[in-house]
């Protein structure tokens, strides 16, 4: 038996990654989100037994809850924890301010820590197990305009880098995954689609999904979706006035993801 639990699994990449998890052998599914009528229907369209948990990540009492359901639910057995769920509100610095650092840094890296930290207990008794966090090539590099979202999604890269080597003696391995541009309920990517010349940068919450199962399950490091935009972080290092230029004003006015939160 493999238990694991997906957050944000309501829509886009989280339901993909349920839905791609439910066909390992031997998988039960705990699947947490915000709208508890999209969790009951995806749990009963899986072909795994999956639990549905609706939560707010960013309550106080959330971690607790989550932690007792998986011992109510599932022996408090936990192998796969993956932290998907985060949001996104577009705006400058100067427009947003500290608010909307605030409001990023508590969904999109706060409450995956203090997750994190609750169900840690469990991934450890369950050894060998895993942890995927869910950043982003924004996590990477930053475009005008999105600042607040790149500053979280920083921020779990560099956590996620340092516990991976924390985790690593007590068995319990850390992957990162980071997504560039995915078509999801919340992201449409319709100005990119619709244009042939950035069709090819747009993915799908299947590969994403496909990322996450190798960074959980297959035990890799981390993962970029699309493979290529891992360029564009080696490029952020080696060449950073020339990404600075390549993701202007002009580029992040064009490129800045419509405001959602990703998996209520």
């Amino acid at each position: 038996m493999t238990v694991a639990l997906i957050t944000g699994a309501s829509s886009g990449l989280g339901e993909a990654t349920a839905r791609r998890l439910a066909r390992e052998p031997g998988m039960q599914l705990v699947l947490l989100a915000r709208r508890a009528d999209r969790l009951e229907q995806l749990a009963a369209a899986l072909p795994a037994p999956a639990t549905a948990l609706a939560l707010d990540l960013t309550a106080d009492d959330a971690p607790e809850r989550a932690r007792a359901h998986l011992e109510q639910h599932h022996g408090g057995r936990l192998d796969l924890l993956v932290n998907n769920a985060g949001a996104a509100w577009r705006a400058t610095f100067a427009e947003g301010g500290w608010d909307n650092v605030k409001r990023h840094m508590e969904v999109n890296f706060d409450a995956v820590v203090r997750l994190t930290e609750a169900l840690l207990p469990l991934l450890r008794d369950s050894a060998p197990s895993a942890i995927v966090n869910v950043s982003s090539t924004a996590g990477r590099v930053a475009r005008p305009g999105s600042g607040a979202y790149s500053a979280s999604k920083f921020a779990l890269a560099g956590w996620s880098d340092a516990l991976a080597g924390e985790e690593s003696p007590h068995g319990v391995h850390v992957g990162l995954v980071l997504p560039g541009f995915i078509t999801t309920e919340g992201f449409p990517q319709a100005e990119l689609n619709d244009n042939p010349l950035t069709r090819r940068l747009v993915s799908t919450p299947e590969r994403g999904a496909q990322a996450i199962i190798d960074a959980g399950l297959n035990r890799k490091a981390e993962r970029y979706v699309p493979r290529p935009y891992g360029l564009a972080a080696a490029a952020r290092v080696l060449a950073p006035r020339l990404v600075r230029f390549a993701t202007g004003p002009k580029a992040g006015a064009r490129l800045i993801p419509s405001t959602r939160p990703d998996g209520e």
